[in-house]
């Protein structure tokens, strides 16, 4: 295999991959962490409702999800139009699009983590912050987030990996466009299609392997926090 072909069918899929799974996993930290902390603190009516939505796109057909996004962010979509319209950009066909459609995959990893370890949080210590004049920023910064934030981290690295490998959806918004939003599951795909196993093969291996470090290193967060509060 020469340089050109190393770097065109396999350094430029694997550096967008991670382009894009790195901008979905921030977005869906954000926004994970947010939605945990409103669902977590705050009782109203419709909660579970929003716990349902919130969960859906981890067992919704990737390609449905993205059917969804599309007529969301599309040129004529109803966030899309006005996007384009007003600033001039459109999510269809790019590696911005492909971050977003992974980015709706993998928050349910992010945000059930991020519930559970912010459940996990002594309440006593919270109600204590309170009484000594923090608000509710303030209790969250301050005591939950930093008792809680291995079982965020651990959640965060679970959707970068669930970014990586990620199809569907981002063939729906993005496309498949060497060089431009071609993720290494895309580029596994046309190569099998083409019948070139070598290169899937060696496409494969690098994502299995990065999944596989993934997923060793928040096992290790999540038990290294475990240790630490039997220890206590």
């Amino acid at each position: 295999m020469n340089g050109e072909i190393l770097f065109s069918n396999i350094i430029v899929p694997l550096w967008l991959t991670i382009k894009v799974a790195s901008a979905a996993a921030a977005g869906a930290f954000l926004l994970g962490v947010a939605l945990a902390f409103l669902i977590m603190r705050f009782s109203f009516r419709g909660r579970e409702m929003l716990d349902a939505i919130f969960t859906l796109p981890l067992v919704m057909p990737p390609t449905v999800l993205g059917y969804y996004l599309i007529v969301l962010v599309g040129r004529k979509g109803l966030l899309g139009k006005w996007l384009y319209e007003t600033f001039g950009i459109s999510l269809i066909f790019t590696w911005q699009g492909a971050a977003v459609a992974a980015m709706i995959v993998s928050l349910p990893l992010v945000y059930k983590s991020a519930r559970s370890a912010f459940e996990s949080v002594d309440h006593q210590l919270e109600q204590a912050a309170r009484t000594l004049g923090s608000n509710e920023i303030g209790v969250f910064l301050g005591v939950t987030f930093p008792l809680a934030w291995r079982g965020v981290l651990s959640g965060t690295m679970l959707g970068f990996a669930r970014a990586m490998g990620e199809f569907g959806a981002t063939l729906m918004v993005a496309g498949n466009l060497p060089g431009k939003t071609q993720t290494l599951s895309l580029a596994v795909y046309d190569a099998v299609q083409a019948g070139n196993s070598a290169l899937a093969g060696v496409l494969v291996l690098i994502t299995s392997l990065t999944c596989v470090l993934l997923l060793v290193c928040s096992g290790m967060v999540l038990k290294t926090g475990y240790l630490r509060e039997v220890e206590r």
